[in-house]
């Protein structure tokens, strides 16, 4: 209340803002995130100077540089921002994004040895490089120059590179760890177009200076389909960039919207739940340089026509994922009958597909509310990729794993790691990672909860409280969307449409009616009660969003739960 009154807020903004943990000298940055109030000194990074001292002789001598990047959306935006920073430059670089089948996760001899063949002088790892000892000490021995720019947990001890920058490294003491590569490649960039300003690079007037601020969609789209926290910078990062997204200036993002069917303004969801999966599918199913050529060409044609394959990608990893998801369900299900207690999950199993596997784990994160690693075998070696929840740091028990010899490699950050399994090793590896799991829960039992933010009438869910709602976004990782439960509501409408999706009209307490959908709810048990409209009241919980339809937006309640007032009591309960 004091918080409200005191910024001159609702109070049901106020009381979100709290449970955020959001204090009254942080308000005014939570509320309207700038990067001049939020930005830091790149430099403060170790290793900053001299990635930016290394680049900027490539630059002077002429040199060429090339981009190693990971073959997911972060890795592809980042590729994507260095290409377009040194185009604006003047200077072409090359991109190589390695195949997830055939070369598998970060840097490798044979990349490095073609790089070199091609006449590369410095190589940037993004999005990978942190645990690449060995391709690492190759490059050096053929004398090829590698800065990393990563954002992965480490060793304690560095790969031979020219400079290794990266937030989670052991020895660093930065704020701001939640970065995505995407970020770490920003803050170079910032620091490159300093030194360059500073050295009189632009004075001549031969070569503009870049404006970093125009390519702040890219960074947007990386740092949401990262799921990294929606905090400090990253907040402002990611406004930001959604504001220039709508600017349709990325023939890339547009025209990839446009082929996806988006009508609005974009936001978190559309990054993270439509963009995010299409640029993705090239590395998962297609072609693994596709997203990165997508984001950094400026040719509308060339733009068009791998949005379309990356879309028609996205619909072969969709089905491909059906098929993994209900044999892993299967087999999760299977070991919580001999152990219901169990803190963490692990299938595997040969013939899946290496490139939805992440995909799947997401889900059954969501399914069985427990971390979990879903591993592909083929030929003796798992492929996984695992998603946690909050409160189990994956990166370090990945780290962990490797150190204690059960892993080929690994790597992650807190809530997304990926890994390379000998078969033979996958039963300890999943011993360790339940055991790991279970003391860092410390006993507490797994139990899937849903916050509720506040209680909401049906009449109070309209535009006016849709547009305060916005106001406290973006929503993701560390800023949870808010949650609000309608009490008593009667279903006056149900029926499935689309993918076992429900679509229901409420009535609330207040006799106001409200439109709500349920998504992949058909055949839930919290879902057919939906269906059975039999006018007995339900408590209904989940979010309020705008469904924009003809060009109008509609307010949309989007149901995640729902429970009985009047639950049965035990007998002989009080």
């Amino acid at each position: 209340m004091a918080l409200s009154q005191r910024h001159g807020l609702p109070d049901i903004v106020g009381r979100i803002l709290v449970a955020r943990g959001v204090g009254d000298d942080r308000v005014e940055t939570f509320l309207d995130p700038r990067l001049r109030d939020l930005m830091p000194d790149p430099s403060h990074f170790l290793d900053m100077d001299r990635a930016v001292e290394r680049t900027v002789a490539a630059l002077r001598m002429g040199q060429k540089v090339a981009v190693f990047g990971d073959y997911d959306v972060d890795g592809a935006t980042s590729a994507a921002l260095l290409k377009r920073y040194f185009r604006a430059l003047g200077t072409d670089i090359a991109i190589y994004i390695p195949d997830r089948l055939k070369e598998g996760y970060g840097p490798n001899a044979p990349a490095f040895d073609l790089l070199k063949g091609r006449g590369v002088d410095l190589v940037i790892t993004v999005d990978c490089g942190a645990t690449a000892f060995d391709a690492l000490a190759h490059a050096r021995k053929i004398g090829l120059d590698v800065i990393v720019l990563d954002h992965h947990k480490g060793d304690a001890a560095l790969p031979e590179a020219v400079a290794v920058v990266n937030p989670n490294r052991v020895d660093e003491d930065t704020e701001h760890r939640q970065l995505a590569a995407v970020g770490v490649v920003f803050m170079f960039l910032a620091a490159l177009n300093r030194a360059l300003r500073q050295s009189g690079h632009f004075a001549g007037g031969e070569v503009a200076e870049p404006d970093l601020r125009q390519w702040l969609d890219i960074v947007a789209l990386g740092t949401v389909c990262d799921v990294v926290p929606l905090t400090g910078v990253n907040r402002a990062l990611v406004v930001q960039g959604l504001k220039v997204m709508k600017g349709r200036r990325n023939p890339g993002l547009r025209l990839l919207g446009d082929i996806a069917g988006i009508k609005e303004p974009p936001g978190t969801y559309h990054l993270g739940f439509v963009l995010g999966p299409r640029v993705n599918a090239g590395g998962r199913v297609g072609e693994a340089g596709l997203g990165a050529r997508l984001l950094s060409t400026d040719d509308a044609a060339e733009a068009e026509s791998i949005a379309r394959r990356l879309h028609d990608y996205n619909r072969e990893r969709q089905q491909i994922e059906a098929s993994v998801l209900e044999e892993a369900i299967s087999r999760s299900e299977a070991r919580l009958e001999d152990d219901s207690a169990v803190a963490a999950l692990t299938v595997a199993s040969e013939g899946w597909h290496p490139g939805v596997i992440g995909i799947v784990a997401s889900r059954l994160k969501e399914k069985f509310n427990r971390p979990v690693f879903v591993i592909a075998l083929e030929e003796g070696v798992g492929k996984g990729s695992g998603r946690s929840v909050p409160g189990i740091d994956m990166g370090a028990i990945v780290t962990a794993a490797r150190q204690a010899g059960l892993l080929i490699n690994g790597g992650g950050h807190a809530m997304a790691a990926g890994l390379t399994v000998a078969e033979e090793k996958i039963d300890d590896f999943r011993t360790f990672f339940e055991e790991r799991t279970a003391r860092a829960l410390a006993g507490t039992a797994v139990e899937a909860r849903l916050g509720i933010d506040a209680l909401l009438a049906a009449g109070a869910a309209n535009g006016e409280m849709l547009d305060l709602i916005d106001r406290l976004g973006p929503f993701g990782a560390g800023n949870a969307e808010p949650r609000f439960a309608i009490a008593n509501a009667i279903v006056q409408y149900a029926d499935i449409v689309g993918e076992n999706h429900i679509r229901v009209t409420l009535r609330g307490e207040d006799g106001q009616r409200v439109q709500g959908i349920a998504f992949r709810a058909a055949g839930e048990s919290w879902g057919n009660r939906l269906l059975q409209r039999n006018g007995a009241p339900l408590h209904v919980a989940g979010y309020l969003r705008g469904n924009f339809w003809q060009g109008q937006r509609r307010v949309q309640f989007v149901i995640q739960d729902v429970a009985d007032p009047h639950p049965q009591r035990p007998a002989g309960g009080s």
